[in-house]
């Protein structure tokens, strides 16, 4: 009589085989050439990488789920470990924006002789910073305290009114992506017009890029939370993509003050 391998008594998760971690990471290699791709008009390369990548998180997410869900390998020892890697992921991205904002202090406070030893460029007309800017400000905050909500409302294992605010979380996330668009298409100035334009574009569009980001973790999020996958105990999930909502929001009023003021 064959009997069952017995599976081993530690608290931690030893990880099968995955394709998607090399996958994903050829993906975002391929999607950062096809923006570079697209100041050349190839947009079409960029939409599949993107199509691409997005699958890819799809089925990360899925097998993840599974993991946590069905085959109850996220232990407590696990999910220190995964609140540690999202501490420390936050962290690189810290210093990815502390970067940024490093080139534009540089470039403001010492304006060069190319730009009129002026900041902004003399023939640059920048945003009003207490009209679509504030607006966009109050937008994200908001959204701050929705998820905050819903977090308290989970623990209080309320989930209606904890899915409740996180749509609506979501819902103000859309809503600063939407005016950010508007704001892109109505800009007097573009990309090229001096290293202004260039700062500008270049640190609203990746905190923009990471709202996007976070607002998919929230869509997931909430999709299981529909399904009751998270209970007040056991939310990591939940925890995780609050955490990096959080960031997103304390990143842009660095942004909001540094660059539009």
């Amino acid at each position: 009589m064959n009997k069952k391998p017995e599976l081993p008594n530690i608290p931690f998760h030893m990880v099968t085989e995955s394709p998607w971690p090399l996958l994903m990471s050829l993906t975002t290699m391929n999607t950062l050439i096809n923006v570079v791709m697209m100041f050349y008009a190839q947009k079409n390369l960029f939409l599949i990488s993107m199509l691409t990548m997005i699958t890819c998180l799809i089925m990360w997410f899925r097998d993840i789920v599974r993991e946590s869900l069905f085959q109850g390998t996220h232990t407590k020892t696990v999910q220190n470990g995964l609140k540690l890697g999202m501490i420390m992921f936050i962290a690189s991205e810290v210093f990815l924006f502390l970067s940024l904002f490093w080139m534009l202090m540089n470039s403001s406070y010492l304006p060069s002789a190319e730009v009129g030893m002026n900041w902004p460029p003399r023939l640059i007309s920048p945003f009003n910073p207490i009209g679509v800017p504030l607006l966009n400000t109050v937008i994200l905050l908001t959204s701050g305290f929705f998820i905050t909500w819903s977090h308290h409302a989970l623990m209080s294992k309320n989930l209606w009114a904890s899915s409740s605010s996180l749509a609506l979380t979501i819902l103000c996330g859309n809503m600063f992506m939407t005016i950010q668009a508007i704001e892109y298409l109505s800009a007097p100035f573009s990309m090229s017009d001096s290293s202004y334009g260039s700062a500008f574009f270049l640190i609203t569009g990746f905190h923009g890029m990471h709202v996007m980001i976070g607002g998919v973790f929230l869509s997931v999020t909430l999709k299981r939370m529909a399904k009751s996958h998270f209970s007040s105990k056991h939310h990591f999930n939940f925890e995780a993509a609050a955490w990096y909502w959080h960031f997103v929001d304390v990143v842009w009023i660095m942004v909001f003050i540094l660059l539009y003021f």
